[in-house]
Parts: structure tokens; C-alpha cells; sequence
């Protein structure tokens, strides 16, 4: 009996995302509009402003990016601003949540397998980090959310 495997990009929770600029990256995010961010950190969806950056993706709501400020380094490649949430019913109550390897094992980050991506629908920010090395994706403080752990221009 032959099997066939799942393509290398989505196996397992997480999938293959990219990051490439200011106008093309992706970020996780709920898989259903109003849900909490951190009660779907293990089965989150990639939303990409082009479905072509991931396999699977969906593209962001119209409106719900409404600033985006891209930083590239040799270790880590970054998207930080500011959302709109009521473009996906994101309640101003939520606190946000953060997105990881760690809750999203298989997923990958422009290759990397390092990554950390919030969302403070209470705040109307969000960030994105790939990295190279786990040193520079910061997961371990995430109720410090996106300006201390991924600096970067939030307005």
C-alpha cells in the first residue's frame, strides 16, 4: 500500500511562512474571526498579505494591517506595527498572545526554525521575528509583548 507524505512545508501544526518585506509577509492568527489569540496558539493559520509567501495561507482581512515597518539583520528578519482589529472581530478585551515554534513545531519562519509572532488585539500592534538562532527569538516572555520582545516601529 503506498502512502503519500504531506508536502515538506505542512506537516504536523505550523507551516512554511515568510517574511520578505514591509508589503510581503505573513503572521499567524486565529483560524476563525473573534477567536482569542492565545486559546488557538497551537492551531493558528497563516494570514499573508499574498497567499503565495505560505501553503495554506489566507490573505488578511482588507484593512486589518494598518502599518507594517520591516527589519532585516544577518540573524533575524522582523515585520513590527499596528492592526485594526475589528477587521477580524478581535475583541479589545483580548490581550494578545504569542505564536511560536514551540506550540507550532513544524512551522518555519524564511527557512528558519526559530520564530515569535504576537498579537495584542487590545493594543492594535502586532510583530513577527524569523531567526537564524533561538537567542534572538525571545519566547519566553510574551506577557512583556511586541515592543519589548521584537523592537521596532509601532506606529
Amino acid at each position: 500500500m503506498a502512502t503519500q507524505a504531506l508536502p515538506l512545508e505542512k506537516r504536523g501544526s505550523g507551516t512554511a511562512i515568510h517574511i520578505k518585506s514591509a508589503k510581503e509577509f505573513c503572521s499567524y492568527m486565529p483560524p476563525r474571526p473573534g477567536q482569542d489569540i492565545s486559546q488557538t496558539e497551537n492551531n493558528a493559520q497563516p494570514f499573508c498579505t499574498n497567499t503565495n509567501l505560505a501553503h495554506g495561507s489566507k490573505k488578511f482581512p482588507g484593512g486589518f494591517i494598518k502599518s507594517a515597518h520591516f527589519k532585516k539583520t544577518s540573524n533575524y528578519v522582523q515585520v513590527t506595527g499596528r492592526i485594526d482589529r475589528s477587521k477580524y472581530r478581535l475583541s479589545s478585551r483580548d490581550g494578545g498572545g504569542q505564536y511560536d515554534q514551540k506550540d507550532l513545531p513544524h512551522g518555519t519562519c524564511n527557512g528558519w526554525r526559530y520564530f515569535v509572532n504576537l498579537i495584542e488585539p487590545d493594543a492594535d500592534v502586532f510583530c513577527i521575528r524569523c531567526c537564524k538562532e533561538s537567542k534572538d527569538c525571545n519566547t519566553g516572555i510574551s506577557s512583556r509583548g511586541c515592543e519589548r520582545i521584537v523592537p521596532g516601529s509601532y506606529n
